[in-house]
């Protein structure tokens, strides 16, 4: 059995007091070979960006502290972190005594998480907590929803999807037809289309794609919905989908500028968000910054 395989597709035993050790990563590059890139030559930057939705440990006299996670890191990190470790890992706090107050409950969750994955994936993780019971968090929460489409065109309201026909259900770069114009221009594109697989269980994850270019060469609306709905039965894992999106864009397009940016829908309490850019610009904020509730899709 490899690493990667200790909890997926397997039955677990569900800890719940602290124990580090249940934690698995991935090395990134087993992907990246694929794609014809590597750490010495990435065409991106950018961050892998994860929430969890219900995290709960106690404090010294027995009260349950209900807590949402948020933790970041870079995508230049040799390795990732397993997703079902992660979800063992923080449900081993459930009944773990980690303070006097709900405040140090909080405090000692962070500093732990933030030391133990770090450790784990050999760089800098960012972790933020907040308590789930806390009236400012509500308010950040629903301050924090807002409407995608207002900046990004959704290509399945954009083309007429009638006229089309989706026949291919396996990563298709071939699919993607690009013009050239005589000046440059911006596209931004959204779609809640995104579907691939979980690369060992092969469980389906959903999510929002957000794709934001400029340069010369574009590619037409028609053929890259075709494209992302080509990932419908791709076995990768959520970070992989992101950067063979982004690649197969850098080098169809030659672009000046790209930002990819897939926001999954949450599964099992936890939801994943990578983005890669190619200048730190283009950065999403919302989603680099551990402290900040990021923007929400409605499916997260």
């Amino acid at each position: 059995m490899t690493e990667i395989n200790r909890h997926l597709g397997a039955t677990s035993q569900y800890v719940d007091t602290y124990d580090p050790t249940l934690l698995v990563r991935e090395p990134r590059q087993r992907n990246r070979d694929r794609l014809g890139i590597t750490n010495d030559n990435l065409p991106f930057i950018g961050y892998d960006t994860w929430n969890g939705y219900e995290v709960t440990a106690l404090t010294d006299n027995g009260l349950p502290v209900q807590m949402i996670v948020k933790f970041v890191y870079p995508a230049h990190s040799e390795f990732i972190v397993e997703s079902k470790s992660v979800k063992l890992y923080f449900g081993s706090f459930a009944m773990q005594r980690l303070g006097y107050t709900p405040d140090d409950v909080i405090s000692r969750l962070q500093e732990t998480a933030k030391y133990d994955l770090s450790k784990l994936l050999e760089t800098e993780v960012k972790v933020g907590v907040w308590n789930a019971s806390d009236q400012d968090y509500w308010d950040l929460s629903f301050n924090a929803l807002y409407d995608w489409s207002i900046d990004y065109d959704t290509l399945e309201n954009t083309v007429d999807c009638s006229s089309i026909q989706f026949t291919d259900y396996s990563e298709n770069t071939d699919l993607l037809e690009v013009k050239e114009y005589s000046r440059s221009g911006e596209s931004l594109y959204h779609s809640s289309l995104l579907r691939s697989r979980c690369l060992v269980t092969k469980q389906p994850d959903s999510g929002d794609v957000f794709i934001k270019y400029t340069g010369k060469k574009h590619v037409t609306p028609e053929s890259l919905l075709k494209y992302i709905v080509s990932f419908r039965n791709e076995c990768h894992f959520h970070e992989e989908i992101c950067e063979a999106i982004y690649t197969a864009l850098w080098n169809k397009l030659d672009p000046e500028e790209l930002s990819v940016k897939c926001l999954y829908a949450r599964r099992s309490s936890w939801d994943i968000c990578p983005q890669r850019v190619s200048d730190c610009t283009l950065l999403d904020n919302n989603l680099a910054d551990h402290y900040q509730v990021h923007s929400k899709t409605p499916r997260q």
